[in-house]
């Protein structure tokens, strides 16, 4: 089951839609939905959990909680609108575009893909990128 909660006044838009893409995607990696939990919150709100919970002092577009159980996805994700509001403009898209990669980014973790070497941070925009392209709504 995929759920979505805002902490802010952002509202998700065609949940339905969105959780039949992102358990396609999760389908496509090989793996299984669990219960997978959205948030979108604001800056500050991200920023409390990177403190508190990675002790970074700094801000972040997303955080995820990976408690998945094998090819059994569970876990949550918490994404400050304000961030991939900003990041929307710093790359020149569409804030759905990067709202999208941003969401399907964590499911991505969940599924096994890191992002801290060059050569990860490449294949992870790889699977964003492929995951991107299945979506049949925008």
């Amino acid at each position: 089951m995929i759920e979505f909660y805002s902490e802010t006044d952002f509202n998700i838009e065609d949940t339905k839609a969105l959780s039949h893409w992102i358990s396609k995607i999760i389908l496509h990696e090989n793996h299984e939905l669990g219960d997978l939990t959205y948030v979108f919150c604001d800056d500050a709100y991200l920023h409390k959990l990177n403190l508190q919970f990675l002790n970074h002092d700094t801000l972040t577009d997303i955080i995820s909680f990976d408690n998945s159980l094998g090819k059994q996805i569970h876990g949550e994700i918490y994404i400050s609108v304000e961030r991939v509001k900003e990041n929307a403009c710093t790359y020149q898209v569409a804030f759905l575009e990067e709202l999208h990669r941003v969401i399907i980014h964590g499911v991505l973790h969940f599924c096994g893909y890191k992002d801290k070497t060059k050569k990860q941070q490449e294949t992870m925009s790889c699977k964003e990128n492929e995951a991107l392209d299945l979506r049949t709504f925008s």
